[in-house]
């Protein structure tokens, strides 16, 4: 089966179109082909940084790189300054000064061992403190670190050899504080969407940048998820499995929530192909509305600096993904 057999002229152009650069920008790699530094590539980049929303965020931007309290990394939740950094990335902005002077800030919240913690040291005994918060922070942080150029930034190297040595080598994933709620309702052990946010992270990372330690999580943390079959990780009372409803209603932008979409988005990237996937593969495809492309289900417009895109209605952050998931799992 071709996976172009999913993609139609029509939405493959409208994807390619020039009304949203960031769409272009990925559909341009990822359905096209066309590498990082092809012309139409970069000219496209370009084009995301006069965009309205990358604008919007950028004007917001306060003195000294962080949006919201200078104290908080993450509050107020969806326009502080990890959550901007991680949009900006999402949309494809490229490394700019603005973007450089954000990451020099948000490094202040860095501690010792690698990890980060969103409120601001104190002292530098404060830098020594303890791990309390979710993993889906170091993982989203991570994610755009990669993709803002930071890789071989000893700080980032700091971040992943935490993530490392942080990690549950016996159940896999990395301890949270808010998960599980109710351990008997679920299978993980760990924090399911943050080892997705893990786990994307490490996906951007250059298969001849991943360490043997870090390719033996990925493998562990992947065959975690297939069997779990991607979204039925809930436990019904008599210990059989459940859909988690709600990963069925695609979003974009997630920040440290999930879906089945972006989990096989970050299967592919790693080049998984497994049957244990092939009913969350099914569930994409039979969601594309009438027109071939696919709705937007879950938004948290109205929290953001900047609305994307409108809710129940056609959208190319979906289609883009689902296409691009397609893409891999069928070529």
């Amino acid at each position: 089966m071709s996976w172009e057999k999913f993609a139609s002229n029509e939405v493959l152009n409208w994807l390619l179109g020039p009304e949203n650069p960031s769409i272009r920008y990925w559909a341009l790699q990822h359905l096209k082909n066309r590498p990082l530094n092809a012309s139409e590539v970069v000219e496209t980049q370009n084009a995301i940084m006069a965009s309205p929303c990358v604008k919007a965020m950028l004007k917001a931007q306060k003195g000294e790189g962080q949006w919201g309290h200078y104290n908080d990394i993450y509050n107020p939740k969806y326009t502080a300054t990890t959550h901007n950094l991680l949009i900006l990335a999402e949309l494809g902005a490229k490394r700019v000064p603005q973007i450089e002077k954000a990451v020099e800030y948000l490094f202040q919240f860095q501690r010792n061992s690698g990890h980060f913690l969103v409120e601001l040291p104190k002292t530098e005994k404060g830098k020594d403190s303890i791990v309390k918060d979710g993993c889906c922070i170091d993982g989203n942080i991570l994610y755009y670190l990669v993709h803002f150029g930071y890789l071989d930034d000893p700080r980032t190297q700091r971040l992943i050899n935490f993530q490392i040595e942080y990690h549950s080598d016996d159940v896999g994933g990395w301890l949270c504080r808010a998960f599980p709620i109710d351990k008997s309702k679920v299978f993980p052990i760990n924090c399911y969407m943050g080892g997705v946010k893990g786990l994307k992270a490490f996906a951007r990372i250059p298969s001849k940048n991943r360490s043997s330690e870090l390719k033996r999580i990925i493998n562990q943390e992947v065959e975690i998820i297939l069997e779990n079959q991607v979204f039925n990780y809930l436990r019904n009372p008599n210990g059989s499995r459940k859909a988690k409803a709600g990963w069925k209603r695609f979003g974009f932008p997630l920040f440290y929530q999930s879906d089945i979409l972006e989990v096989l988005d970050v299967l592919t990237e790693l080049g998984i192909k497994d049957e244990r996937m092939q009913e969350s593969i099914n569930l994409v495809l039979e969601s594309r509305n009438k027109l071939g492309s696919w709705d937007l289900k879950n938004t948290f417009n109205g929290k953001m600096l900047c609305d994307i895109e409108r809710k129940n209605a056609p959208s190319k952050w979906i289609t883009l993904r689902a296409l691009r998931v397609l893409h891999r799992y069928y070529t």
